[in-house]
C-alpha cells in the first residue's frame, strides 16, 4: 500500500516515496556507513589476535557487554535515515566487525529484525580479526554478485602484512543495477606519513574497479563508502582516486565526493586531539548527479550525530560517545559518527 504526506518538503513510507510542494512524487533510497568500533563477540578465534576481546582479557569482555553493544549499535541503525525515510535505509556498509556472527546478531536484534536485513560479508586477513559487512533491505535492494578485493600493502608502509579486504557487491536498487565498494582503508598508526602509500594502494583497489566498470558502462551508477582513514582533501581521495568535490567540475566517470564543504567547516564523523577528521565518508559517480534522469539521482549527505551518540563527560568531552575508554566499557556507540545519504527517484 502506498501512503503519501503532503508539506513543504515531506518524505514518507513504507514504499519509499516521498511527496514535495510541488506535489511531485519520488521514491526515497537511503545508504549509509557505520564503523562500529571493535565489534567482536566474546568466542576465542585462534586465526586472529582478539585476546584483548574476551571474557578473560583486560576489558572482561563477556556477555553483557556484548550484549549492550548490540543494544546500542542497532539503536543507532534503527534511526539513521528515518527523517528521510521512515522505512530506514536500503542499504549500508560496516566495519570493525568481528565476522558474520556478530552481524547477524545485530540484525536480528528486535529494534531491527522486523526489517528483515541480510548481509553480505568475507573474513579477511587483517592481523586483528576485522572486517567491513553490507547489510541490506531485500524488500528495495537485492545482492546480484558480491566478492572480496584484496589491498596489497607496500613494503615499510605497515607493521602489518595485511588490511582489509574491499568488499565489492553488485545489486539492484528497484531496478537500477548499481555497484558498491564498502571500504575500511589503512589506519594512521605508525606516522600519517610513513602509512600514506598503505592507503593509497586501497584506493588504487578502488580506482581500478571504478576504471574497469566505466569500460564495460558509459554511466554506470557506483557508491564508494567506508572509514577512509583520510579526510576528503587526503591525496588518496583527491588524487589517487580522483574524486572531485564540485558537481561543475564533473565530467562523465568522475567520481563526486560531497563531504569536502563539511570537513572544510571543521564537521566531521570523529576527533582526536581535539580536532575532527571526516573519515566516513560516501562517494558516487557521475550518473548520480543526473537529476533529469528517470533512475534515483543523489539528493542529499548527512552525519548522524544525534546528542545521545556525543560524549558528554571527561576528556572526551563532545566526541562521538565511545564504547571504550582504555580498558574501562564506557557503553557508548562507536567513536565514529555514521554517515549517509539519500536518493530520490520522480514517480510518474
Amino acid at each position: 500500500m502506498r501512503k503519501l504526506i503532503t508539506s513543504s518538503i515531506l518524505l514518507g513510507c513504507s514504499v519509499f516515496t516521498a511527496t514535495f510542494a510541488q506535489k511531485s512524487q519520488y521514491k526515497v533510497a537511503v545508504a549509509a556507513f557505520y564503523n562500529c568500533e571493535n565489534f567482536y563477540d566474546t568466542v576465542h578465534n585462534p586465526l586472529i589476535n582478539d585476546n584483548e576481546f574476551l571474557p578473560t582479557g583486560e576489558k572482561k569482555y563477556g556477555t553483557a557487554i556484548y550484549t549492550d553493544k548490540v543494544t546500542k549499535l542497532a539503536t543507532v541503525i534503527s534511526q539513521i535515515g528515518t527523517d528521510i525515510n521512515p522505512a530506514g535505509i536500503a542499504f549500508m556498509g560496516v566495519a570493525e566487525v568481528e565476522n558474520v556472527d556478530v552481524i547477524n546478531d545485530l540484525v536480528h536484534h528486535p529494534l531491527l529484525a522486523k526489517r528483515n536485513y541480510k548481509i553480505v560479508h568475507y573474513d579477511s586477513r587483517d592481523a586483528r580479526g576485522i572486517d567491513v559487512g553490507f547489510i541490506y533491505n531485500p524488500a528495495y535492494f537485492t545482492v546480484i554478485y558480491s566478492n572480496p578485493l584484496f589491498v596489497q600493502l607496500p613494503s615499510d608502509s605497515k607493521k602489518a602484512y595485511y588490511t582489509r579486504d574491499i568488499l565489492y557487491v553488485k545489486g539492484n536498487l528497484d531496478g537500477e543495477t548499481i555497484h558498491i565498494l564498502v571500504n575500511h582503508w589503512p589506519s594512521r598508526l605508525g606516522g600519517e606519513e610513513k602509512s600514506a602509500p598503505a592507503r593509497a594502494a586501497a584506493a588504487s583497489v578502488c580506482k581500478r574497479i571504478v576504471d574497469s566498470l566505466n569500460k564495460k558502462d558509459d554511466h554506470p551508477k557506483i557508491v564508494i563508502m567506508g572509514d577512509l582513514n583520510d579526510d576528503p582533501v587526503s591525496p588518496s581521495v583527491t588524487k589517487v582516486l580522483g574524486a572531485k568535490d564540485k558537481l561543475t567540475n564533473l565530467s562523465d566517470g568522475d567520481i563526486y565526493n560531497p563531504w569536502t564543504d563539511l570537513y572544510k567547516k571543521g564537521i566531521g564523523t570523529l576527533a582526536y586531539q581535539d580536532s575532527w577528521g571526516l573519515f566516513d565518508q560516501i562517494m558516487i559517480s557521475s550518473k548520480w548527479t543526473d537529476k533529469s534522469q528517470k533512475g534515483f539521482f543523489y539528493y542529499q549527505r548527512n552525519i548522524f550525530n544525534k546528542e545521545f551518540l556525543v560524549e558528554n563527560l571527561g576528556h572526551f568531552k563532545g566526541y562521538p560517545m565511545r564504547t571504550w575508554d582504555g580498558n574501562n566499557y564506557r557503553g557508548g556507540y562507536s567513536d565514529h559518527f555514521p554517515v549517509y545519504i539519500s536518493f530520490l527517484k520522480k514517480v510518474d
